[in-house]
């Protein structure tokens, strides 16, 4: 007997091996992320901080439509894949570095914000939330 589609498990259909490198990846940037923190302190905590919370945000803002329990409202669909796709943060950690600023720890802050950003994303995988289909469903 299968389930009606609102009350199945919301999970991507990554396999256990994909999860389990994206888990790997999380508990790697989650170790340099709060290395950075206690590191560098001031800044850098709370866009640390920031960073990991931010992308959740898109699943609050934006506009709202009728949906079932788990799927995404529609108008919030490309602002949550587009915050939620690994080249986002990766281009932050890349460029980061080469900005101006006084001396090497100048933009620690930004980086530690990127950071935190890939390991949202990384952790997300890991427990199987992925990108979302144009209805708001998961892929």
């Amino acid at each position: 007997m299968t389930s009606p589609t609102h009350l199945r498990a919301n999970r991507s259909s990554a396999s256990g091996p994909v999860r389990g490198a994206w888990a790997v990846l999380a508990v790697f940037l989650l170790a340099w992320t709060v290395l950075e923190m206690v590191n560098h302190g001031g800044g850098t905590i709370p866009l640390g901080i920031a960073g990991f919370i931010a992308p959740c945000l898109t699943r609050f803002f934006g506009p709202a439509g009728p949906h079932e329990p788990g799927q995404l409202p529609r108008g919030r669909v490309p602002a949550y894949n587009l915050v939620h796709r690994p080249i986002g943060p990766v281009l932050v950690l890349v460029v980061v570095p080469f900005l101006p600023g006084d001396g090497p720890g100048a933009n620690v802050g930004l980086f530690t914000f990127g950071l935190a950003w890939l390991l949202h994303i990384a952790a997300d995988r890991a427990l199987g939330h992925g990108l979302r289909t144009a209805d708001g469903r998961q892929r």
